[in-house]
C-alpha cells in the first residue's frame, strides 16, 4: 500500500473535531456493548478493515463473545442479540446505507425501547463511526 495523507499531521484541527465527537460519544448513556456493536456493524458494511480489526479486538477485551462477533453480519438470523441490540443494529444498517433511509418501522421500534435522547445518541454514534470508516478507508490506514 502507498503512504497517503495523515490527517492528524496535516489537518490537526479536523482531527481535533473528530476527537470532540469521540468525547461526546464517551459521555452518552449507550452501553459499551451497544457502542461496539454499532462500530463493528457499520465498519463491516463499509468494508473498513482497520476499524473492524480495532473494534472486534476492543469488544473481546470488554467480554464480548466470539460467537456474537462472528454472527454480527447475520444478526437477524440468530437469537443472540437482545431486542434493544436488534433495533440498534437495524438503525446502524439503515443510517449507514442512508440511501434506503431510516425506515418508519425501525424508528418506531426505537421509540418503543429508547428515550428521544438515546435515539439521538445512537444516531450520533452511527454517524461518528461512519466518518471514521471513511477516513480510515480513504487514507488506507494500515492494520496493526
Amino acid at each position: 500500500m502507498e503512504t497517503r495523507v495523515n490527517i492528524l499531521q496535516t489537518q490537526p484541527e479536523a482531527y481535533k473535531a473528530m476527537m470532540g465527537l469521540e468525547k461526546y460519544i464517551a459521555s452518552t448513556s449507550l452501553t459499551p456493548t451497544h457502542k461496539e456493536l454499532i462500530k463493528i456493524r457499520a465498519s463491516q458494511i463499509n468494508g473498513c478493515a482497520y476499524c473492524i480489526n480495532m473494534h472486534t479486538r476492543d469488544a473481546r477485551k470488554m467480554g464480548e463473545t466470539e460467537q456474537r462477533i462472528y454472527l454480527l453480519n447475520a444478526w437477524r438470523e440468530t437469537t443472540l442479540y437482545t431486542e434493544e441490540e436488534q433495533v440498534i443494529l437495524a438503525m446502524t444498517e439503515e443510517v449507514t446505507l442512508i440511501q434506503n433511509h431510516l425506515s418508519k418501522a425501525t424508528y418506531d421500534n426505537a421509540r418503543k425501547l429508547f428515550e428521544e435522547k438515546q435515539i439521538a445518541e445512537i444516531i450520533m454514534m452511527i454517524t461518528t463511526i461512519n466518518a471514521w470508516n471513511r477516513i480510515a478507508i480513504a487514507t488506507e490506514l494500515p492494520i496493526d
